[in-house]
């Protein structure tokens, strides 16, 4: 007779868990796109996703998206689209991938990068006073000796005294101001044409401009400090990868939208703008 366990003991549990029965991430994006009978290009151009990267999601490859701050937009970008909760995919990404992405402090990250320091404008208001001092002081000396200019002196007891005219302060024309940045940068801009010019200046972004025929005029990372300028005659589409970490300006006036750290954000704008497309 045997004591050990029985052949039941030894079997592999049949229960499957719950997190066996959940499809994967890409499954469930391409199973409902179906489910609701679009397209991945109707997908792509509902949600600025490229087509690409659209393909790589639903075959859950995410090396496309550019880190985890993308790949979690992308993923509750084309949830919606489709009609699925886009907070529980991105839970579930957060489990399969080591969790929620701690915000990484912007000055270790970019230690070996420096600002370079602003030129400093000329103290106008400070030579005007210096100036104007200085033809002060040359007139009041000029009194003071009695000389009108020409080297004479003054004149002796008993003679008679020579009538001088005193110099007349040169005046001093105040220098222009120097124009505001922003001004002379609308006022540069061609008003034919949409301009828009991008600078991250926070940290680093990913971006991505077409003109009004769709033609890609620019798609890569905006490295931190660097700054990029697109214009067509008719209209600029934007897909900005971390929103908040942009300074946007849209034909030479500044688009002081408040975007949030990470925010992907799909923007046009025309000739007529700045207004959030």
């Amino acid at each position: 007779m045997s004591i050990g366990n029985s052949p039941e003991d030894d079997r592999p549990s049949l229960e499957p868990s719950v997190e066996d029965d959940r499809p994967s991430i890409g499954r469930a994006l391409q199973q409902a796109r179906v489910d609701a009978g679009l397209t991945v290009d109707e997908v792509s151009g509902s949600t600025r996703v490229r087509i690409p990267i659209v393909h790589a999601i639903e075959q859950d490859d995410f090396s496309r998206c550019g880190g985890d701050v993308y790949a979690r937009g992308h993923i509750r970008t084309l949830a919606r689209a489709v009609g699925l909760d886009p907070d529980a995919l991105v839970a579930q990404y957060d489990d399969e991938h080591g969790g929620r992405p701690a915000p990484t402090p912007a000055a270790p990250l970019f230690e070996a990068e420096r600002i370079r320091p602003e030129a400093r404008r000329p103290n106008w208001t400070a030579a005007m006073v210096a100036a104007i001092v200085a033809v002060v002081g040359f007139v009041g000396f000029t009194l003071f000796n009695g000389t009108d200019g020409s080297g004479g002196s003054r004149d002796v007891a008993g003679s008679t005294p020579a009538t001088t005219k005193p110099a007349k302060p040169t005046p001093t024309k105040p220098a222009d101001p120097k124009p505001d940045p922003s001004d002379s940068a609308i006022a540069a801009v061609p008003q034919d044409q949409v301009t828009v010019a991008l600078t991250a200046k926070d940290r680093k972004s990913w971006i991505s401009a077409k003109d009004h025929n769709g033609r890609l005029l620019f798609d890569g990372l905006l490295l931190k400090g660097e700054s990029k300028t697109f214009t067509d005659k008719e209209k600029i589409d934007l897909v900005l990868g971390d929103a908040g970490a942009m300074q946007l300006f849209v034909n030479g006036k500044e688009v002081g939208d408040e975007f949030q750290a990470g925010q992907v954000q799909r923007l046009t704008y025309t000739k007529g703008d700045p207004e959030v497309g």
